[in-house]
Order: structure tokens, then C-alpha cells, then sequence
């Protein structure tokens, strides 16, 4: 039946009225620049000639030995920038140079790649987003910062708040998951631990947002490649991080590499100017990534770097990144009329606003320094964030915790004590002699004498069986078994991209022939992604996923092997059943035909009668490995009494939901609470869940806590078909569980507006 234009129309306008809606969340008001510092900004700007402010655009690598060209190039103001390299002796005397002896005496800002953590490494950041602990994020941040603002280090490319749903990406190991909410949470965390209570004060430095944005998305999961999003799924997924970050107050940000629907985030002016300058309102500045600009040519989309240099301009990138197209063409750019300078001016006053705000220009050089032992707090935090990060996937007959008095244990791979694995990627400075390795924390509960450590394979690729035999030999003398498996630092991290997700050499061979010694045997799996382990799972009592846990890895994994500590982590993104399943993630959609997971196989039906044609596959389960959200613990949980405060809410108002969670083992321990909600009926499909919240509780055994959630109207919020943020009245479930399948269910109904 067709509906009249006009009926429709008026239908639209009935909904309309009873939903909210709003062009965008609301921006939030700039950080504080003192009106001195404004006026010192204002001042200088009038003072520079065009090729100074064109060197406070640019940023280059920190050349070694600080040679005398470099000494010059600064005292001209060519550089406003140095980055990733450098002593401490060389930045203090590059940043005296550049204060006292330039013209202008505007200091330089020395930034550095401090990815999750400085000379004290805390677990990849995949792994700290296992933990769903912001304040235990919150404080490796301000730790990692301390020790680098020790170094001379004013400005971290930190966090990286990119969506990740596809593990094939390296750079996964960099994300904070899959989850808009989550990443946001725990982004913010990192901003407030680097930036600290006051960005000027010691110990303090610059927080970066990066990369802004998609770049997650890139497709096939390789580096670099082509993104295409959706505005409304931009606008609800992939930009809402970032979005967190600034209302934390980060003063920068970094473009991407990716192109995003056919426009490349160096050179997107809807990005960059539209959305985070007009409508969040960010006065820091935007750097590009390591020569993303001048990349604009080999994208399609810039004919040359003077092409390119426009473009980026126009979009609003203030400073670059090792290319130096904006030196070397913004002149004649605006010479020609194509550039407006007060583009120029713009960018200028944004990094000199940064600047200011670091407190670069009236900070004295500070002396260097020796760097001596890690401090003992910074090694506490190490521990506790790589235990919470831990995330228990198996434990068959509660083979964990082990007894300590356990007779002779054999800890067989190369993982088990590899240092530089351990630490995995974007560890530049961490320091490798203070890591400690799971065969030395556990030698160390147990005693030498009781712990037979067997490599088995040279590394976690190495496709050799030469140690089969003695690994085999080990198992049989021992009483359990404890095999560390999963991938090198090298296999993830930037452009190291795996087509298959299978545990990588020969691993899985290694597993079937310790097996035959038939001991128990738990598996502790470190890595930078999740992996496809599915054909052997079946051989471990007890599965334990480390991710690179840092330089207190060792010692966190021995507590939990032996008891010390509780895992409690919960899995920060989806782990498929076999690479096939790739994008695979909770937030989906529902389709008009679902499946159960009763459609494994071939349909019954035909083309002509189409029994059983649903969304699956005919040779795997369409379900993960495991879901999002999930991590067993050594006591159990159980959920009960689901409450909410009303079942009907109006516009604009909220309701209260709790349930009871009681710790009904033998074990203290945390549990990770988490809040879902599915909008049932919306002008757009929505998501069979979207995480809402998560409390982190700690309970005794026996001991119940009533947790409770407030969630708003605004929380529904979701992007329609015109770009706006609108709460729809209707029929909502909501949950409280354990992950983001399981779960208390009840549900609610959104009405007109409030009175």
C-alpha cells in the first residue's frame, strides 16, 4: 500500500515533536588561557615574519648529536617542534638555544611516541582497556608522563583513541577496543593522567587524540588503507572518543593516514574545521601524522606537496609533521592569492597557545637529571594494572589458581622469558633490564629446583620441532604444565598487519605433542590482538590472555597462576572463532533475518521456499569466540533483582537500574558490571546493545552489593537520517550483566516530553 506524501510528511512531524533532538551534544567551554598569555600570543603574532610562523608549523625528527646546522636552524625559528629523539643534555640546550638566542624567544615543544608507558612499561594498551579501570589507566599515564617530562619530554602522541573491530590491524594493540563508551572512558583517563590537575606544573605534559579519525576502519585491517563510514555511524562510533577526550581537556590532536569516504583526514575540512573547531569548540592545535600531508599525492588527492600544503591548510592541520610542504610553498601560496595568511595566523595562535598553557615560556631549562631505578610506585602500578588487565577465558574444573605447594612445574615457550616481548610495541625507552619475566617471577614463588622452563621454539614463529622432545620430557616429569604462547612484539603494532589470526609457527604442533604427556596444562596466551586458538582450547584445563603486559607482567601472571590476585579482566573487544568472521563485534545490527545458533549448516529451504535463510555462515557458528565484555574469575558471581525506578520515562528525564551482584565463592575479587540498552524501534535500526556504563565492584565471599546505574534520555541519543542527535519515544531493554550476551534484561518506554 502506498502512502500519500502528504501523510508521510505529517507522520514525520508527529515523531519529531515527541522526540529530542539536537544538532550535536553540546561543546564545551575552551580550557583557561590567561589573559596575559593571550596578550603574549597576540603580541608575538604581530612581531613574526612569515617565515618564522611557517617554523612554528613545523615539526621535524630530533637529529642526533644536535649538529650545528640544527643549532642554527633553531635560532632562525625554523622548527617549532623536535620529536621522538634527542638526550636530555641535547633538549635542554636545544630548547636554551631557541629561548635565549632566536629572535623571539619562543621555545620549542619536544615531543615523544609515550604509548603506554616511559622507562616503566605498563601493558599494551588493548591490555589496559581489559582492566575497565579508568583510575588505575588514569595513574600509568600521569607515571609514564612524570618520567618523561624527566627527559625533557613536553608532548606524548597519546592516547590513540581509534575504534578497532577488525584484530587483523597491528595497531590494534594500540586501541582501546571496539567500544565507543569504553574508549571514551578510559582516552579521557590517559588525557587527565598525562596533563595532570595543571598542564603548566612539573610533571605534566601535552595529551594527543589520535587518529583523528577512522582510522580504524581501514579495510582488510591493513595500515594506511581506505575507510568508508557512514556520518551517522561516524558521528555515534568512531569520532565519540575524541569527543571524550576534548571534554577532558587534551590540547591536541593528530590526523590520521587514512582517507576517509574518498577525503583523507590530513585534508578534511568537514573533520578537522566543521566538527572539531566549530562544533566541540577545540582551541589547541592539530598536528598531522609523519608526513600525512605530502601522502595527500599518492592518495589521488593533491596533484603536488604545493597542492597538498593548500589543502591540509585549508583544513585547518596547524602543524606537520617531518614534510615540509608548508615551509616550502605556503609562501608563494599566499603570494598568489590561493592562501589566505590569516590561515597562517590561525594555526600560529593555536600552538602558541599550547605552548603557553605548557608553560614553556616561562619554565627555566630544567638540570638533567640520572635516570636511576624505577620507582617503587611506578612498579606497584605496573603490577596492578598488568593483574586487572589479565582476562581469564577457561578455567575447566577450577584448575586455577595453582597450590603453591605444587610439586614441579614446566613452563615450556620463548614467551615465557623474553623481555623485549614482553613489553611489546611502542616501548621505546622502556627500560629492559627492570622487566621481569613470568619464568623468573614463578622460579621465584616456587623455587629453581621446582620449575623445569623449556623453550620448545626459538621464537613464536619459528616452525622448527626440534625442541618437541625435550618440552615433552619436561611435561612428563612435572606436575602441570604452563605453556606461554601467542605472538612476538614484532607481529603487531604500526604496518604489521597478519592476513590470519592463528597462533603463528609452529605452537599449535607444540601444544599436541606436550598433550601427549598427559598432565594438565593451562595455556597463558601474550599478545597484541586477539587470536584464533579454537582447533587446540580444547586441550587446556585453564586459558589465561596476558596481551604484552609490561614490565611487571611477570610477576602479575605468577600472582594469579598462584592466587595472589583474582583475574577480573574483561575482554575490550570481540574474539573471533576464525579469521572468516572478521569485522565481528557486539554493537551490531539485527538484520531482518537473524540467525540463532541453531542455523549452523546448510538451509532446508530454496530459493523458492526459503526455510532457514539467515544471516550465518554454513561452516562456523556466527557467534564470537569469545564476546565482548567477558572474563571469567575464580569465584563466581550472581546477578539478581533487576530494578528500575520507573517503566515509563519522560522526555528529557532518566530512571535508576540496579540489580544485586553477590559473590556467592570461595574468593575475594572484582567484577566488572556493565550496563546495555537496545533501543527496539528506531527511525534508523540501532544496535542489538550499546554498553551505557560499568562500575568495577570488589567483593568478599558472601558479601551482596546493590549496583545501581542513572541513565538519562540523552543516553539514548543516536544520529538520525539528517545528522541530528534525537532520542526517540519507544520500547527500550536495558541490561545489567556480565558481558554483552548474558545478562538481567528488563525493559522501559520513552513518552512525550516532561511537564
Amino acid at each position: 500500500m502506498r502512502i500519500p506524501q502528504l501523510a508521510v510528511a505529517v507522520l514525520f512531524l508527529l515523531i519529531a515533536s515527541a522526540a529530542s533532538v539536537q544538532a550535536q551534544p553540546p561543546g564545551v567551554p575552551a580550557p583557561p588561557t590567561s589573559a596575559v598569555g593571550e596578550r603574549r600570543i597576540e603580541d608575538l603574532l604581530g612581531r613574526m615574519t612569515l617565515e618564522e610562523k611557517l617554523g612554528q608549523m613545523s615539526q621535524t625528527l630530533f637529529p642526533k648529536g644536535l649538529p650545528d646546522k640544527t643549532k642554527d636552524e633553531i635560532r632562525q625559528g625554523r622548527w617549532g617542534s623536535l620529536f621522538n629523539l634527542g638526550t636530555p643534555d641535547e633538549k635542554a640546550e636545544a630548547q636554551r638555544i631557541a629561548r635565549k638566542e632566536s629572535r623571539l624567544g619562543i621555545p620549542l615543544i619536544f615531543g615523544q611516541d609515550v604509548i603506554h608507558g616511559y622507562r616503566t612499561v605498563f601493558p599494551i594498551p588493548l591490555g589496559q582497556a581489559a582492566s575497565w579501570d579508568p583510575e588505575l589507566v588514569r595513574r600509568a599515564a600521569r607515571i609514564s608522563a612524570r618520567e618523561a617530562y624527566a627527559d625533557g619530554i613536553q608532548w606524548t602522541f597519546s592516547p590513540m583513541l581509534d575504534i578497532a573491530r577488525d584484530p587483523r590491524w597491528g595497531r590494534v594493540a594500540e586501541s582501546l577496543g571496539e567500544d565507543p563508551h569504553l574508549c571514551g572512558v578510559l582516552g579521557a583517563a590517559m588525557v587527565r593522567g598525562y596533563q595532570g590537575d595543571s598542564l603548566d606544573a612539573p610533571g605534566s605534559i601535552a595529551a594527543c587524540g589520535k587518529h583523528y579519525v577512522g582510522y580504524g576502519a581501514a579495510e582488510g585491517g591493513r595500515d594506511y588503507n581506505t575507510t568508508w563510514i557512514p556520518q551517522n555511524l561516524l558521528r555515534e562510533v568512531y569520532l565519540k572518543p575524541f569527543q571524550s577526550a576534548r571534554e577532558a581537556g587534551v590540547v591536541t590532536f593528530m590526523t590520521g593516514f587514512n582517507d576517509l569516504n574518498g577525503v583523507p583526514a590530513s585534508g578534511n575540512v568537514f573533520t578537522v574545521r566543521q566538527v572539531l573547531r566549530d562544533e566541540w569548540r577545540f582551541d589547541g592545535f592539530v598536528v598531522s601524522d609523519y608526513t600525512s600531508i605530502t601522502e595527500l599525492i599518492e592518495h589521488g588527492y593533491a596533484a603536488d606537496a604545493k597542492d597538498a600544503a593548500l589543502k591540509a591548510l585549508r583544513a585547518g592541520v596547524d602543524m606537520e609533521m617531518v614534510s615540509t610542504s608548508y615551509h616550502d610553498h605556503a609562501p608563494s601560496l599566499i603570494g598568489s592569492g590561493r592562501l589566505d595568511p590569516k590561515l597562517i595566523d590561525e594555526s600560529v595562535r593555536n600552538i602558541l597557545r599550547v605552548k603557553t598553557r605548557l608553560g614553556l615560556f616561562d619554565r627555566e631549562t630544567s638540570p638533567v637529571n640520572p635516570a636511576g631505578p624505577l620507582a617503587p610506585d611506578a612498579l606497584d602500578v605496573a603490577r596492578s594494572l598488568a593483574a586487572e588487565s589479565l582476562v581469564l577465558l577457561k578455567n575447566q574444573g577450577r584448575a586455577l589458581p595453582l597450590a603453591q605447594s605444587t610439586v614441579k612445574v614446566a613452563v615450556i615457550g620463548p614467551l615465557a622469558d623474553s623481555p623485549e616481548d614482553q613489553v611489546g610495541t611502542w616501548a621505546l625507552n622502556g627500560d629492559r633490564y627492570a622487566v621481569r619475566t613470568p619464568r623468573a617471577a614463578i622460579q621465584q614463588v616456587l623455587g629453581p629446583e621446582r620449575v623445569a622452563w623449556v623453550s620448545g621454539l626459538k621464537t613464536s614463529r619459528d616452525t622448527s620441532r626440534d625442541g618437541f622432545a625435550s618440552a615433552t620430557e619436561a611435561a612428563r616429569n612435572s606436575d602441570v604444565v604452563l605453556l606461554f604462547l601467542g605472538e612476538e612484539a614484532i607481529l603487531s603494532g604500526e604496518a604489521h598487519a597478519r592476513a590470519f589470526l592463528n597462533l603463528p609457527g609452529a605452537q599449535e604442533d607444540l601444544v599436541n605433542e606436550v598433550a601427549k604427556a598427559g598432565k594438565p596444562m593451562i595455556a597463558v596466551i601474550l599478545a597484541g590482538r586477539p587470536l584464533t586458538f579454537h582447533s587446540i582450547a580444547s586441550k587446556f584445563d585453564a586459558i589465561l590472555y596476558a596481551w604484552h603486559p609490561g614490565t611487571m607482567g611477570g610477576p602479575a601472571i605468577a600472582d594469579a597462576i598462584f592466587g595472589a590476585a583474582v583475574p577480573s579482566g574483561k575482554l575490550p573487544i570481540t574474539f573471533p572463532r576464525t579469521v572468516g568472521q572478521v569485522p565481528i563485534y557486539y554493537s551490531h545490527k539485527n538484520t531482518g533475518r537473524p540467525p540463532s545458533p541453531r542455523d549452523l549448516g546448510i538451509p532446508l529451504g530454496t530459493a523458492l521456499n526459503p526455510t532457514g535463510f539467515v544471516s550465518q555462515y554454513l561452516d562456523v557458528d556466527f557467534t564470537p569466540e569469545y564476546p565482548f565484555g567477558f572474563g571469567l574469575s575464580y569465584t563466581r558471581f550472581e546477578y539478581s533483582n533487576l530494578q528500575l525506578s520507573t517503566r515509563q520515562v519522560v522526555m528529557n528525564g532518566g530512571l535508576t537500574v540496579s540489580a544485586d551482584v553477590a559473590n556467592v565463592g570461595p574468593y575475594e575479587a572484582g567484577e566488572v558490571v556493565q550496563l546495555y540498552t537496545r533501543d527496539l524501534v528506531g527511525s534508523t535500526t540501532r544496535p542489538v546493545r550499546e554498553l551505557k556504563s560499568f562500575r568495577r565492584v570488589r567483593l568478599k565471599p558472601g558479601q551482596k552489593e546493590t549496583v545501581e546505574f542513572r541513565l538519562s534520555t540523552r543516553d539514548l541519543a543516536f544520529v538520525n537520517d539528517r545528522m541530528q542527535w534525537i532520542t526517540e519515544p519507544g520500547r527500550f531493554h536495558v541490561w545489567i550483566a556480565s558481558d554483552a550476551v548474558s545478562g538481567l534484561v528488563g525493559e522501559f518506554e520513552v513518552g512525550g516530553e516532561a511537564r
